[in-house]
């Protein structure tokens, strides 16, 4: 609240400047919109001036002269959108693949990776890397769980040493120190499932101390072992235990096991933040996850070691009896073959849902099924349609739940979430104001996360802008066209760079790198 109070004052201060002396010059002035500053003010017409990297200023109508002007009336003016949970492949040499398109159309300037315990712990390389190579949007990561483990342990289902553990920790403050956000878990998936919750307690106090986020695809979001409620605990201790907030990836109730629950899944949440726990979660606007296929239908047991022991695995006709039992319940679990679409691509199977494939081969969805994981790891990525439109409204509604694409290849979300979201449950559904969109879309996401800076449209704070027609932003993406661009976005400035101008992508890669600063603990001292 007090650095709201403080925002408001230098906002009235500069609108006083604008007002007394000689009308200041800005390079880029955006006059005339319906401007949503992030927060919970109510939204009004005015301008932004930026100069340089930096907004200049915010509020009614001044006398700012620019270099060039915006006329930025009947659209909506507000901070680019902040997508905290991402599976973007960026291209090391091709500037194209590194524009990020699918994000920027939607308005987005922002975004988050390694989640799901995918990201890698070599945070300073990436930031080499990537500052070498710019991108289209900002970027901030997470240290990941999966790739600590997987780096220390292996890929097995064995239980971490102590020697273990502390390695596991120096790279996690390691991760930290070089400015990641905090550790992001996936125990849904192998190996990270095969860690017990005191593991992951302990590997996840090194982020903890440094001020880090506990990001979590929760280890069960479906009735596959412990259940969506006790997951939902267990993922709450680890925050209480290890003294971190938490944050709950693409929260959701998977399967017909679960549906339903959103609500009790909401109240426990509640209940701990009543308690005074930091709990927050993000959530897709889709009734279809997207995962692999290995991950959705084949049993723990079964992908201990990793794709080498799981192909041997499938082709030991001893184990078929067992496997194929537990691929059937898994398979119950996801609604049946013809709930499940291949989306990879280039792929035999890529378009079809599992039945149809299975009918073409004239063999039985498992077995299908695990002909395509035996291909690999690469061909088997698919869209599962396991949720319901009530429990998708009850999260949706909450405040402390935000918009997060978890976008990747071949499911559209890669380039619909956010105008899906506004579309679809804010002008056709109403089950949320415009307010709470952009909210959910920017200034609570930049509070979750700490950016520095960002997720608000104040002067002095960095000039991330997304004007967009509120009669036009829509998706154009579906299961058949998962890359096709949204539609309504007039503008969008990252860093001050316009990345799209009069509707148009632009060639500029603006992006910046997002590191956090002044982490306690750093360096690392031996014992930390």
């Amino acid at each position: 609240m007090k650095r709201h109070v403080l925002a408001l004052a230098a906002a009235f201060a500069a609108t006083v400047l604008i007002g007394a002396g000689p009308a200041p010059q800005a390079d880029i002035l955006l006059k005339g919109g319906s401007i949503h500053d992030g927060s919970d003010r109510p939204a009004f017409v005015g301008d932004v001036a930026i100069s340089g990297d930096r907004i200049s200023f915010v509020g009614p109508g001044g006398r700012v002269r620019a270099r060039r002007v915006i006329d930025a009336r009947g659209l909506i003016v507000a901070p680019g959108f902040i997508d905290p949970h991402t599976h973007a492949d960026i291209g090391a040499a091709d500037p194209a693949s590194r524009r990020l398109d699918t994000w920027l159309a939607q308005g987005v300037t922002t975004i988050v990776t390694g989640n799901d315990g995918y990201g890698s712990f070599h945070i300073d390389g990436q930031t080499r890397v990537l500052t070498e190579r710019p991108i289209g949007p900002n970027l901030a990561s997470f240290v990941g769980f999966g790739a600590v483990r997987t780096a220390v342990v292996g890929q097995g289902d064995v239980a971490a040493t102590d020697d273990q553990v502390a390695r596991m920790q120096a790279l996690v403050a390691k991760g930290m120190c070089d400015g990641a956000l905090g550790l992001s878990a996936g125990l849904f998936y192998a190996p990270q499932k095969f860690a017990t919750t005191d593991e992951v307690i302990r590997v996840a106090h090194a982020a903890a101390m440094r001020g880090g986020l506990y990001d979590t695809h929760q280890r069960d979001e479906s009735s596959y072992g412990i259940g969506l409620l006790a997951s939902v605990d267990e993922a709450l201790r680890i925050g209480r235990e290890a003294g971190m907030p938490v944050h709950f990836a693409h929260l959701k109730a998977l399967g017909a096991d679960v549906h339903g629950k959103a609500p009790a899944v909401v109240a426990r949440i509640a209940a701990a933040r009543a308690a005074g726990q930091a709990v927050t979660a993000d959530q897709y606007p889709y009734t279809a996850g997207g995962t692999g296929l290995a991950a959705a239908l084949l049993p723990a047991w079964a992908q201990d070691g990793g794709i080498t022991a799981i192909k041997a695995r499938l082709a030991d006709p001893a184990l078929q009896g067992r496997l194929r039992a537990d691929m059937a319940d898994n398979l119950r679990r996801r609604g049946g073959a013809g709930a499940l679409l291949m989306i990879a691509s280039g792929r035999p199977w890529t378009g079809k849902r599992l039945d149809a494939v299975a009918a073409g081969w004239q063999i039985d969805a498992i077995a299908a099924a695990q002909r395509i994981i035996a291909a690999g790891p690469d061909g088997d990525a698919v869209a599962s349609f396991m949720m319901i439109e009530p429990d998708i409204e009850v999260i949706m509604r909450q405040p402390w739940v935000v918009t997060g694409s978890d976008g990747f290849a071949g499911h559209p979300r890669i380039a619909g979430t956010f105008p899906l979201k506004y579309a679809r449950y804010v002008l056709e559904k109403k089950t949320i104001s415009l307010a709470r969109f952009i909210r959910q879309s920017t200034g609570r996401t930049a509070d979750i996360l700490k950016l520095d800076r960002r997720g608000y449209l104040r002067p002095g704070w960095f000039a991330d802008v997304v004007l967009f027609d509120p009669a036009r932003y829509a998706p154009r993406s579906d299961y058949a066209n998962p890359n096709a661009l949204a539609v309504g976005v007039t503008t969008l400035l990252i860093n001050g760079q316009l990345a799209i101008d009069g509707g148009a992508l632009g060639s500029t890669l603006p992006g910046r790198v997002l590191r956090r600063t002044s982490v306690p603990h750093c360096p690392v001292q031996p014992g930390d």
